[in-house]
């Protein structure tokens, strides 16, 4: 005869199983609806964007190793910044697309960050300045401070250099345009310097020097015009 006590437990644990039984299908029914109107707790409306501008971008061409002004309606922020930044990686996925004029890998993501700064004096030589670590030059400028003239810090990522084609003439165009584009849509950069993924580097692809501060206005000529 099973003891009463055995008897009670056993009704114990086949009352919590049921209840446990149906918990979980309850459980599996909720995560089915969900599933099914998940749709349901999706924003209504798309995140607002910035409106679209006029932006010129100075475009290589490697036939004739000229700069071409192109402009396009692009959705540009109000920040100098991100403003640059957006602009530039315009730029860069127009050489990242098939059959580009002047073919370079990487697209809008070699573009790590664009730091804005008080412009620095420089000789009329401008070779003679080096480029410093991030730290040493100084915080990016705020909007209430961007009054006169300044200097774009272009920090690509090294993914972008270590694909960049290799020769002079193809790293000083890719240069030039950033230089040319940044001064076409932000006219109070007059100056640019680059960083590789944060650190100073002595070329682009072992030609193009990136140790000087480029005078961002000599790298805008005529429409069509050679550097």
């Amino acid at each position: 005869m099973i003891p009463r006590y055995q008897t009670i437990l056993f009704i114990v644990l086949l009352v919590a199983s049921v209840a446990m039984g149906v918990v979980l299908w309850q459980l599996r029914e909720r995560a089915h609806e969900r599933l099914l109107f998940g749709s349901d707790s999706a924003p209504t409306h798309a995140p607002a964007v910035a409106p679209a501008e006029p932006a010129t971008l100075l475009v290589a061409n490697d036939a004739d190793g000229s700069l071409l002004a192109l402009v396009q309606s692009l959705p540009l922020p109000q920040d100098p910044g991100s403003r640059a930044r957006a602009v530039l990686g315009k730029l860069l996925d127009l050489y990242a697309a098939p059959g580009a004029a002047h073919p370079v890998p990487g697209g809008a993501s070699s573009i790590a960050q664009v730091f804005l700064l008080p412009a620095v004096n420089i000789d009329s030589n401008p070779s003679a300045t080096p480029a410093g670590k991030p730290h040493s030059l100084g915080a990016p400028l705020t909007n209430s401070q961007q009054t006169g003239p300044e200097l774009a810090v272009v920090n690509l990522t090294g993914a972008f250099v270590a694909s960049h084609p290799s020769g002079l003439e193809t790293e000083t165009l890719t240069v030039l345009s950033i230089c040319g584009t940044l001064h076409a849509n932000l006219p109070r950069v007059t100056q640019v310097r680059f960083l590789v993924d944060g650190q100073p580097r002595s070329t682009l692809a072992g030609h193009a020097d990136l140790t000087r501060t480029c005078l961002a206005a000599e790298a805008v000529p005529s429409e069509g015009a050679h550097p």
